[in-house]
């Protein structure tokens, strides 16, 4: 996409709180402005998305994070996304993540503390789960990390293995999956700090790092990557927040620059974007400032295609907010927001 090419943005919300369902958007390419389009509101809580390139066009998926917990596909070719198939259930409680991979559909279902796989037919629609990973252990946190909490699943740079993000048990599975069988299966788990509890996880751009967003202490866990062993080796963390901050926060999702020189966090509570340099050996993340989120309890982030802008949910506030970004610092600087109540996440197409 181009700097003045128009675009198209989905943003995810919680029904349950007063959110509209999937709100599509169209994206001035000049100013990163949100013009709502239209809502989809057929499916109950659908918090996070994905988007896929499918045989017969774009597809949307999103998770129903619900006690039943489903996920549902949508066609975008139009004004408003569309239904594909019907909605499936992922065989776990409270999906908070799904992702593509190996031509599969893999969900992180927090409540139940799994990973569930579901095929995608040929119009992109999910079928029946046909695998379900189940995690164990605790961690020491008796409110938060009773049992585990997959909070996140996402395919690495390689392709090659699905990480899988758990809160419950302060730890990252590195898994398998056979596209034959449709089934997850367990390399090794790298535990990070007792009590950190991590929630979201991302990729430096060249593949050989990895940043660990931790919810219930707001820190950077620093990884090296090995892609060819699937081994996610821990080196150091860093605070998302500045120093003698007073109060609890919550950081809920990391970002990394294209071009690999900066990260982002959103911190709820501290209603901030945190912004962090990256030095040549992608080991060293140096909290640079943070900056207000334009609202109240950021729950998600993410970059615009051209990688020139941020764009920040504030569930609690109820809009998305967008920011264009000092390529030198990469300190984020607000250009707008647009209405949407409980507002989860922003993906775009």
């Amino acid at each position: 996409m181009g700097e003045a090419s128009a675009g198209r943005a989905f943003i995810g919300s919680f029904t349950s709180a007063g959110g509209r369902g999937i709100i599509a958007a169209t994206v001035d390419g000049e100013t990163g402005g949100l013009t709502e389009t239209g809502v989809s509101d057929v499916l109950a809580d659908p918090s996070y998305l994905a988007l896929a390139i499918g045989l017969r066009g774009p597809v949307l998926y999103a998770v129903s994070e619900t006690q039943e917990g489903a996920v549902a596909a949508f066609d975008i070719d139009g004004p408003l996304p569309r239904p594909v198939g019907s909605r499936v259930p992922v065989c776990g409680e409270g999906p908070t993540h799904l992702a593509l991979a190996a031509g599969h559909l893999v969900t992180a279902n927090y409540s139940s503390g799994s990973v569930s796989v579901l095929p995608l037919g040929t119009a992109g629609e999910p079928g029946a789960a046909t695998g379900v990973l189940q995690h164990e252990g605790t961690g020491p946190d008796p409110e938060r990390q009773r049992s585990p909490h997959a909070h996140q699943v996402l395919p690495d740079p390689s392709g090659r293995w699905v990480l899988a993000v758990d809160l419950g048990t302060d730890s990252v599975r590195i898994c398998a999956l056979d596209p034959g069988a449709g089934e997850l299966t367990l390399h090794g788990e790298t535990a990070l700090r007792p009590g950190t509890g991590p929630r979201h996880l991302a990729f430096h751009p060249a593949g050989s790092h990895a940043y660990v967003l931790n919810e219930l202490e707001p820190t950077l866990t620093v990884c090296r990557w090995d892609a060819d062993a699937g081994v996610l080796e821990p080196l150091g963390e860093q605070s998302v927040l500045p120093p003698g901050v007073a109060g609890p926060a919550y950081p809920s999702e990391v970002v990394v620059s294209h071009d690999g020189r900066h990260l982002w966090t959103a911190n709820r509570g501290h209603d901030s974007i945190a912004v962090l340099t990256l030095d040549e050996t992608r080991e060293r993340a140096e909290l640079v400032t943070t900056v207000p989120c334009g609202g109240h309890w950021p729950r998600d982030l993410a970059l615009d295609p051209t990688g020139r802008r941020l764009y920040a949910a504030n569930e609690r506030s109820g809009d998305v907010t967008w920011f264009d970004i000092d390529p030198d610092t990469g300190v984020p600087h607000r250009a707008g927001s647009l209405a949407a109540p409980a507002a989860s996440c922003v993906i775009f197409a």
